[in-house]
């Protein structure tokens, strides 16, 4: 059973913003007419060789096409080219979005739009000024690392923005990751929260399959979301401890365990992974790597190896980007660190296989799953656009719901355009190493 997709809200020509909350969006940056011009040229290099549409001015763009067989293009709209190619100028990546957020571009289907660069984004600066890239990007804040304190405070500004919000979008259970679709969808329309459910819990299930979760199993989970794959946990037999930094999140997932009737089998802590003690049959972990930061995998992994009772498993589900891209972007202050993960990293498959060796972990399962994520956040984009009064009403402004359409907008991008995937891993100790 399918729901109708709502349409995108009609293109505003201004987009209220409030400088004392949104101050790098209220304001034009400050950079010489030099920089603009060329970054304006660059920019229109570029999407003069990409299978885009490009218009100027105010009001809605041609309507709804999207990109497909019959070789149509999606479109991009600018309506305030001076200001767009400023931002740009002085800030790379993060004007371009900071751009979309003040409403001076819009696209009759961002995805669409978003994709094509994402696929392109490698031949979006001409070769000869890769050495240059050092003038458009910014380094990572000093204040974002994920020291103990830090990862609380990124947490905070992200995960606990309220409940409230992240209950409209995402399906009845909560579950913010990668759902596994059985088939995976092609035909447009929102599931019902029957179907989108089923989805997660299939998610869920394989995870636990591959920790080999069942009764009696001593399961520790690093990153409680709201609780639904501990409930899940709890249901067949296994003893559960979960851990989070989210006090948001703590709070519902405590509550969500009572209603389940499962809080003599589920412990929910707000702790630090680094500081769990004890040993597990099994470990958990979904798309929690991602926020834990590239000097931290090691401190990550080696706590799971220490975690890890005698012939116990890992199930690891994490967003992965190829290794050169990682590379590319392991120091790089980005749109995305900027305004919704701050201190986070995607890893590469290689850079997990390295690090988890280094800790005593061999990987022994490894399957694919990007499609289904670019379908998870395609349904939770929908659902968020067609609840947009609701996210109004708890007092998110019209800056804030662009910039979250434009993050699962450019997520989706990077699921369809292959620049990232999500895998679930199987991990042991290996056999050389002592038990912990």
């Amino acid at each position: 059973m399918t729901l109708s997709l709502p349409q995108a809200a009609p293109f505003a020509d201004r987009v209220p913003v409030d400088p004392d909350r949104w101050p790098d969006v209220a304001r034009l940056p400050r950079t010489s007419a030099v920089r603009t011009a060329v970054a304006r040229r660059l920019v229109e290099r570029a999407l003069a060789r990409l299978p885009l549409r490009t218009s100027t001015g105010r009001g809605a763009p041609p309507g709804n096409r999207r990109t497909g067989a019959d070789g149509d293009v999606p479109t991009l709209v600018l309506h305030d080219p001076e200001a767009f190619h400023r931002r740009i100028g002085a800030g790379g990546l993060i004007g371009f979005g900071e751009s979309y957020m003040a409403g001076e571009w819009d696209a009759d289907d961002l995805v669409g739009v978003l994709t094509v660069l994402a696929r392109h984004v490698d031949d979006l600066v001409p070769a000869p000024l890769h050495r240059f890239r050092g003038a458009w990007v910014r380094h990572r804040p000093v204040a974002d690392r994920n020291t103990p304190d830090g990862a609380r405070e990124n947490v905070h500004r992200h995960y606990d923005l309220s409940n409230e919000l992240f209950a409209l979008f995402l399906d009845p259970g909560l579950s913010y990751s990668s759902a596994v679709f059985d088939p995976l969808r092609a035909e447009p329309g929102i599931l019902s929260d029957a179907h989108f459910t089923a989805a997660q819990h299939r998610k869920i299930d394989r995870l636990l399959d591959l920790a080999g979760t069942g009764p009696g199993t001593e399961l520790l989970e690093i990153g409680t979301g709201w609780g639904e794959l501990a409930i899940r946990a709890a249901a067949r037999g296994a003893r559960v401890r979960t851990v989070t930094l989210s006090e948001e999140q703590l709070a519902l997932a405590r509550r969500r365990v009572a209603r389940a009737g499962a809080d003599d089998r589920v412990t929910v802590e707000l702790l630090d992974y680094r500081q769990v003690r004890g040993g597990y049959d099994a470990i958990v972990s979904v798309e929690m790597i991602e926020a834990v930061g590239a000097e931290y995998w090691s401190d990550y992994f080696t706590a799971l190896r220490r975690l890890l009772a005698p012939g116990g498993r890992v199930a690891l589900q994490a967003i992965t980007m190829p290794h050169a891209r990682m590379l590319a972007t392991a120091r790089t202050h980005t749109w995305i660190s900027k305004y919704v993960f701050p201190g986070g990293l995607i890893p590469s498959p290689r850079a997990i296989a390295r690090e988890s060796a280094a800790a005593g972990l061999r990987i022994t399962h490894r399957t694919s799953y990007g499609d289904h994520y670019a379908e998870t956040l395609r349904q939770w984009r929908a659902r968020f656009l067609r609840e947009e009064s609701a996210v109004a009403a708890l007092g998110f402004d019209p800056v804030f719901r662009r910039m979250w359409d434009f993050y699962l907008a450019y997520s989706e991008a990077g699921f369809r355009s292959r620049y990232l995937d999500v895998l679930q891993l199987r991990l042991t100790a290996d056999d050389s190493e002592a038990a912990g």
